[in-house]
């Protein structure tokens, strides 16, 4: 089945330069064609004037008293005086020796007149039947230029697909490949054209490039998770020993829960860091407690709500689960509620569940309007107050697209803003 090719594709293009290329090669010869014919049918009409002049003569030598035939396309005449001049048709008379065009009505008459020995010899012809054949081949001609760049096109487009046929079989293949499992000499085969193979060889060799460079980060990542986990491990560790001891005074141990959740929030943004690098998936999917995720989200946040005397509210009965990753809907709302607290200092933090639409929102400072189109650009922060790196919101809406979530914001400054997370 032929389906119209996009303007921007190799075979239209093909298919285009083919049909130009006709349209201008076959349209000149229709032009000289047009032209042409035209002088052929003016020389058949004269060649038949001519034979009939020739007729006429040689007849009326050797019998001068015939009598002249007088048809509708073809009049033949012999003038001997006055009177016979007078007998013809109004438009031929008075004409002298040699060819002549006559315009009478809407008629087109080519009239020759030849004299011998006062004897006048006139034939007309009406040349109508010529000039419908000549319309009739002009129209022909005319079809057959459209006909022929219409065949052409169809042509080249199927043509213009054999020759295509290896490169968008390479870019199927190229499409087909996974990152960081790149087999050397996949996309080179044996059977391609010099051109397609020098194509995928340099792919080949990019796609080389590319995976070692992979196994960099992987094992450059590998490597920092690790180096940067055991010591916020070691702190962690060092942290709960020391709350367990009896003999150490309230003040440090406030000063140790400042160190727990410094950690905590040390390795949290880690984790975070390592997500929006390697771009892998937190974990499987599962029925999860969306009231549960919620309280173990902002518990860590929970000192700086109890100290600005937020209202934080959870409008979300316990029995409500969604099946979907816990810890991607954790890492989401650990970041939507810090940014929550940290942006509102007197009111509200409440969060909504409805028809699939988890809702965070707060009385805070809200966002500028200007602000929205780069409220998810990594390290991008639409204020000065609080705290963070500004890769929140970032990793929001990758964790988002990653899952076919779709995030919503509603925002008014001075009034506060709310976040919609909608699952599919």
């Amino acid at each position: 089945m032929f389906r119209f090719p996009s303007e921007n594709s190799l075979r239209y293009r093909v298919a285009v330069a083919l049909t130009t290329f006709s349209v201008f090669i076959v349209g000149t010869l229709c032009i000289i064609l047009y032209f042409v014919s035209d002088n052929i049918e003016e020389e058949h009409i004269e060649q038949v004037i001519e034979m009939e002049m020739d007729h006429l003569v040689q007849r009326y030598q050797k019998h001068s008293d015939f009598i002249f035939q007088v048809g509708l396309h073809l009049k033949s005449y012999v003038i001997h005086n006055i009177d016979d001049e007078l007998q013809i048709p109004t438009y031929l008379r008075g004409l002298n020796a040699g060819y002549h065009r006559i315009y009478y009505g809407l008629e087109n008459f080519h009239v020759l007149v030849r004299t011998d020995k006062e004897v006048k010899f006139l034939v007309a012809y009406r040349i109508a039947l010529h000039q419908q054949r000549l319309s009739k081949l002009r129209v022909i001609i005319l079809f057959s230029w459209f006909a022929v760049v219409a065949i052409t096109f169809v042509v080249g487009y199927l043509l213009a697909g054999v020759l295509v046929k290896q490169v968008t079989d390479l870019a199927d293949r190229v499409s087909t490949l996974a990152t960081g499992n790149v087999q050397t000499g996949l996309l080179t085969q044996p059977d391609m054209d010099e051109e397609v193979a020098q194509l995928a060889q340099a792919l080949d060799d990019y796609q080389i490039r590319i995976k070692r460079m992979l196994q960099r980060e992987q094992e450059f990542t590998a490597n920092i998770s690790h180096e940067l986990r055991t010591p916020i491990t070691t702190i962690l560790t060092s942290c709960e020993l020391l709350e367990a001891s009896s003999d150490v005074p309230s003040r440090v141990q406030h000063r140790i829960k400042m160190i727990e959740s410094a950690a905590t929030r040390m390795g949290e943004q880690l984790q975070a860091l390592l997500f929006l690098a390697r771009e892998q998936s937190l974990g499987v999917t599962e029925p999860v407690a969306i009231a549960e995720c919620v309280y173990d989200a902002v518990e860590p946040i929970c000192t700086e709500i109890y100290r600005k005397r937020l209202n934080f509210e959870v409008n979300i009965a316990p029995s409500v689960t969604v099946v979907l990753n816990r810890q991607a809907l954790h890492t989401t709302l650990m970041n939507l509620l810090r940014n929550a607290v940290q942006y509102t200092e007197n009111g509200f933090i409440r969060v909504d569940f409805n028809n699939r639409r988890l809702s965070v929102a707060d009385s805070g400072i809200g966002i500028e309007p200007a602000y929205l189109p780069l409220l998810y650009e990594r390290f991008f922060r639409g204020s000065t107050q609080g705290e963070g790196l500004g890769i929140g919101l970032a990793i929001v809406k990758r964790i988002s697209d990653h899952y076919g979530w779709r995030i919503e914001v509603d925002s008014t400054p001075g009034k506060g803003t709310t976040f919609h997370i909608i699952f599919p």
